[in-house]
Formats: structure tokens, C-alpha cells, sequence
């Protein structure tokens, strides 16, 4: 069976957590999400005193690098990662792990309209234990909007999905869903 790794690409509030547990849910058994939100929020749990004050969060890089190998080395799931990875370079490093262990690559970029994001920001019951170097979703999303942000382009994966209003999420879950099925059966002929 061919492997995919599905990334989630977009801002604060934009659906990215939400989408890769829906997607999930329907490949069942075959995939896994690997979120650094739920490492951070880890760490700040536990391990407090270790998580640097400035800088990048070294700590909940290698939490997250560890489970992605992991998953990469001891399964035969597809990989749904949830985060923003707005930064192409990064983006782009991960990508080519991925490319290099085998994977196909699917990246969902999520372009929901700014004020969707901020009215969904305001209503959140998210907790923001995950925060280092914010005091809101809103900063967060005011920093994501002013800073350059790099919009995937189609040379970065095999599959590029691009949701613009959230009741896209069924059409492409399904066409994911279908690729991933597609590709075992190929392997099965």
C-alpha cells in the first residue's frame, strides 16, 4: 500500500484541526493525526519548566519529529498532520522527508475569508494553553495575517486541495478519502 501524508496548511480558527479529524474518522483504522497543539499543551502541562522561553519551541519539535517517525517507521498509516505551516521552507522540508520515506503528498490549504477567521476567533472555547508567546487567537491571527505567509504552490505535493468556504470540507474529504482507496486498490490488481 502506498502512504500518504496529508498536511493541513492555513491560519489560526481556519477548520485545519476540525478537517483532519473528520478525515480521520472516515479513513478509520488507515490514518492518524499528528497535531503540535496537542504536544505544546503537553508540555505546558508537564513540562513547564523545560520549554524555553524564546526561540523556536525545540522541545515540541522533537515530541512531534519522534511521533511522526514513529508513525513514519511502526505503522502502515496514513499521516494527517495539523498545524499551520505557513512557513514554505519548513513546509517544504517536511514535504521532502515524507517524499524520501515513500509517501504521497496531499496538502490542504485553507483560504477562508479574514473575517470568518476573526468572528471564529471571538466565539472560541478553544483553550489557549498551547500559547508561548501570545496572549490571544487573536494576536495569533493578527500576527499570521501581517506576517509573509506562503501560500502552497502545486510543485510542493502531488495533491494540492484548496478550501476557500467551509462547507468544502465533505467534497474534499470524499476526494481524499478516494485517493487513498484508489491507491490500495491499485495495489490489490
Amino acid at each position: 500500500m502506498n502512504r500518504f501524508v496529508i498536511m493541513t496548511v492555513g491560519m489560526t480558527h481556519s477548520g485545519k484541526t476540525t478537517f483532519a479529524t473528520e478525515l480521520e474518522k472516515v479513513m478509520q483504522q488507515d490514518a492518524v493525526v499528528i497535531d503540535q497543539d496537542n504536544h505544546a499543551e503537553f508540555i505546558n502541562k508537564h513540562y513547564m519548566k523545560l520549554r524555553p522561553s524564546e526561540g523556536p519551541n525545540m522541545l515540541k519539535f522533537s515530541i512531534t519529529n519522534t511521533i511522526v517517525a514513529y508513525a513514519v517507521e511502526h505503522s502502515h498509516m496514513h499521516i494527517l498532520l495539523s498545524n499551520s505551516n505557513l512557513h514554505e521552507p519548513s513546509r517544504r522540508k517536511v514535504l521532502r522527508y515524507f517524499q524520501e520515506k515513500g509517501f504521497q503528498r496531499i496538502l490542504v490549504y485553507f483560504e477562508l475569508p479574514y473575517k470568518l477567521l476573526e468572528e471564529r476567533v471571538e466565539k472560541t472555547q478553544r483553550h489557549h494553553k498551547v500559547f508561548r508567546n501570545a496572549s490571544s487567537f487573536s494576536e495569533i491571527l493578527q500576527r499570521q495575517r501581517g506576517s509573509q505567509q506562503d501560500r502552497p504552490g502545486p510543485e510542493e505535493a502531488e495533491y494540492l486541495f484548496v478550501i476557500k468556504d467551509p462547507c468544502d470540507f465533505p467534497v474534499i474529504i470524499g476526494q481524499i478519502q478516494d485517493l487513498c482507496m484508489d491507491n490500495e486498490q491499485g495495489e490489490l490488481r
